[in-house]
């Protein structure tokens, strides 16, 4: 009879010694002192800047179009997200930011995010811009020299930013949809019990 308590004690005393499992599935990145600013231009060559999703949540990306799986299969789970969180999902903007500005033109890209649905916001600049948006996001990425052309090399993250512009989570490329529904409807609940 007294093996009942003592295994519960014993695994009473586990979970204290043990590190508390954390809110989100996801890095939680609140208080983050880096991803604050983006100064691009649309596929239709307009200024875009962080501030302009301001009040919305963001999705963002840092990809290519000749990625021949990780950008496509991040922005396919993108969609998946925001459909997934129903009505909130339309509080949810997936922005996608190109680190290969030499062949991703604004038609391009265009085309590109078109397939995964009309209303995702490609972004791009010259080679200093997009430099200085990767900087800033913490993103790396190089060329990798390829038997016909080149691959860009490059960190996959996918990046919520709340509605006041800063960082709130990060989800790595394999980052079950789940997971990344729970923790955006996390952090939407979040919002509104501290407004």
């Amino acid at each position: 009879m007294r093996f009942v308590p003592v295994f519960f004690l014993a695994l009473l005393l586990a979970a204290c010694n043990g590190p508390a499992p954390g809110p989100y599935h996801g890095t939680d990145l609140t208080g983050a002192s880096y991803g604050r600013s983006l100064d691009l231009l649309d596929t239709r060559g307009q200024p875009r800047r962080l501030g302009d999703f301001r009040g919305d949540y963001v999705l963002l990306s840092f990809g290519y179009t000749h990625c021949p799986e990780v950008c496509p299969t991040s922005l396919l789970k993108a969609t998946q997200v925001r459909r997934a969180l129903g009505e909130q999902g339309e509080r949810l903007r997936i922005v996608f930011v190109t680190v290969d500005p030499k062949r991703d033109t604004g038609e391009v890209l265009e085309q590109y995010v078109g397939a995964f649905g009309g209303d995702i916001v490609a972004l791009r600049g010259d080679e200093m811009q997009t430099r200085l948006a990767a900087q800033a996001f913490r993103v790396t990425y190089r060329e990798v020299p390829t038997s016909s052309s080149y691959a860009m090399d490059h960190t996959m993250v996918n990046y919520l930013i709340g509605p006041d512009g800063r960082l709130r989570l990060a989800f790595q490329y394999d980052q079950p949809v789940a997971q990344m529904v729970e923790d955006i409807r996390r952090s939407m609940a979040g919002e509104r019990t501290a407004g």
